[in-house]
């Protein structure tokens, strides 16, 4: 096991959470010849990052440029504003510059230090790509494959997923899998993932994708750099002299320490979805941990903290949805529960995103664009809650050809496990009646709906929400499906039903923070000495999710601005825009 360092008594910067925004802001500091410090609660580092999906959200990229793909700061100004239509105090023209401007800055920077990227193999196009600046190409970059073994004794201290270890295929071909059954291209990408897992283990590799591929290579330059990580170190409460956070209080060793600092502390230490109380109460009961997949320490202690000094809040029922499934008893399908008994709730995103499925409210009317952001889908099914009292759960419908074509969940296409009927999970009828008593459906409406989304599937347009219209809707559905690769009928029995839930993967609200990241108050106010980043905050993008890495390249940015204006560096004043302008 690797032993703590030394810990200071003092540093010019504390980070508290160990995520990607907390490295990016301790290179950023050590490359000025500051001292700093990353204290993670966790005997794991990583964070909410290493749990991700791997992507971050780049305008104006340098693999854009090589590609020849035309984007400007501009033209994703003019995304956002077309896109991100919330308004808060975490949502402000000034601090939208200031991620706009940043997150190319911060990519070539980490890149220089030995940070390996690349684009999306497969397309993964801005999730309303339709809209005025939106791109189609994606602006989305993933971290190259990470060979575990490079971290040495830190190899089994990095946080992630447990499907995550020796994966060599990052989540940007998943669509494409998913059509193994259906098209040569998911033939040949199901051979290379099988190739891929061949020649890893012949060689000797335990490479990983995604956000474990992001941390794993973050961790490496952080560990050659000299940055002090101190795990199991877990901040019990922020220092206030003078009306300035000075320093941190943390347990090490099973004694509390102080940690003075001279600039500024940074809180990256996540949200509160597996607080299972305080979420309830933050969303009038009707969302708690039960469904999250969340970084198992995104508990928010350390948020709670900062908002007992007085911070702002906004955004504190919203999260970064994911649906997810589960049994109405609450008992989880084969398949979820990992042999040590961990959970790790499904993902539905892709699933419900090809033909031959929808998903509906008790009242058997469609909710949301099933192939549309995954965010905007969990907003939809809350609302439709609190408007109408039902929608908790939504059903997925399918018909046989979704059930055989397709995968759902982590089982591959045709198999259905026995348990899945047997506790009640899955429900599956000869007709769309029976289908409905199961789950509780008004039958009539669900035949109203289903009739009306066929029609929908002849014609290829889908008049209510728009499904199949964006490219990012297309870039999940089948191609071998016409005229609308995400619409086909639900119309061959037997007919199969799952209720759906609104995971997620880490709280989008929190305490208020400006351009430079300084956590405020109510009055706009900054509280001085404090900055706060990642899912610690109230999203830049407010209840709306923009493209594959939106909230990663949000903490990355604001980590660096963060280190940045703590540090009174010179160089920023060229990223953060004066002018704030629309």
């Amino acid at each position: 096991m690797v032993p703590n360092p030394p810990l200071d008594n003092e540093y010019d910067l504390v980070i508290v959470g160990s995520g990607g925004g907390s490295m990016a802001a301790a290179l950023a500091a050590q490359a000025m010849g500051k001292s700093v410090v990353i204290l993670e609660k966790q005997d794991t580092v990583g964070g909410s990052t290493s749990f991700s999906g791997g992507v971050w959200w780049v305008p104006d990229n340098h693999l854009l440029k090589q590609d020849g793909i035309e984007d400007s700061i501009e033209k994703a100004r003019t995304y956002f504003n077309n896109v991100v239509t919330y308004r808060g105090p975490g949502v402000t023209p000034r601090r939208r510059d200031a991620l706009l401007e940043a997150a190319p800055r911060v990519i070539k920077f980490l890149c220089g230090l030995g940070l390996k990227v690349r684009r999306p193999h497969d397309d993964w196009p801005d999730y309303y790509d339709e809209v005025p600046g939106g791109l189609p190409e994606g602006r989305s970059l993933m971290a190259e494959p990470f060979n575990m073994k490079e971290l040495g004794e830190w190899q089994d201290l990095l946080s992630m997923y447990p499907i995550s270890l020796g994966m060599p295929i990052g989540a940007d071909e998943f669509p494409t899998l998913f059509l193994m059954k259906r098209t040569w291209a998911g033939k040949l990408k199901a051979l290379r993932f099988g190739a891929l897992m061949m020649r890893n283990k012949l060689l000797g590799r335990l490479n990983v994708c995604n956000g474990a591929a992001i941390q794993g290579r973050m961790l490496q330059i952080a560990l050659k750099h000299g940055i002090q990580l101190h795990r199991s170190t877990p901040v019990t409460g922020l220092v206030v002299e003078g009306g300035r956070v000075c320093g941190v209080r943390a347990m090490r060793d099973g004694e509390e320490v102080l940690v003075r600092v001279r600039a500024g502390v940074i809180c990256n230490a996540g949200g509160f979805s597996r607080d299972d109380e305080y979420r309830r109460d933050q969303t009038g009961g009707l969302v708690g941990s039960a469904w999250t997949n969340a970084n198992p320490g995104d508990t928010g202690e350390v948020l709670r903290a900062i908002i007992d000094l007085g911070a702002a809040t906004d955004c504190m029922d919203t999260a970064w949805w994911v649906i997810t499934s589960r049994g109405l008893d609450g008992v989880w399908p084969e398949g979820s529960v990992m042999p040590d008994g961990k959970v790790l709730p499904f993902f539905h995103h892709m699933d419900i995103a090809l033909p031959h499925v929808i998903m509906v409210d008790q009242d058997g009317r469609r909710v949301a664009n099933e192939a549309g952001s995954y965010m905007e889908i969990g907003e939809r099914m809350l609302a439709r809650k609190r408007e109408k009292g039902i929608g908790l759960p939504c059903w997925a419908i399918f018909d046989r050809r979704h059930r055989e074509r397709y995968p759902w969940g982590n089982q591959p296409p045709g198999k259905n496990p026995d348990q899945w009927f047997e506790s009640g999970y899955m429900k599956k009828a000869d007709t769309l009646g029976e289908l409905a008593a199961q789950c509780g459906i008004d039958p009539a409406g669900l035949s109203e709906e289903v009739s009306r989304f066929n029609r929908f599937c002849t014609s290829g347009v889908d008049e209510d929400f728009g499904r199949g219209s964006r490219a990012f809707d297309r870039a999940h559905g089948d191609p071998s499906v016409h005229p609308n690769s995400n619409l086909g009928a639900i119309e061959q029995g037997p007919f199969y039903a799952c209720p759906i839930f609104p995971g997620d993967v880490g709280t989008a609200g929190g305490v208020v923070a400006d351009e430079y990241a300084r956590v405020v108050k109510p009055s706009g106010e900054p509280i001085p000495g404090l900055y706060a980043i990642g899912n610690s905050t109230a999203s830049v993008f407010g209840r709306c999710y923009p493209a594959a890495g939106a909230s990663i390249i949000a903490s990355f940015a604001f980590g660096y601005i963060a280190a940045l204006h703590a540090l009174d560096a010179n160089e920023l004043l060229t990223i953060v825009p004066a002018t704030g302008a629309d």
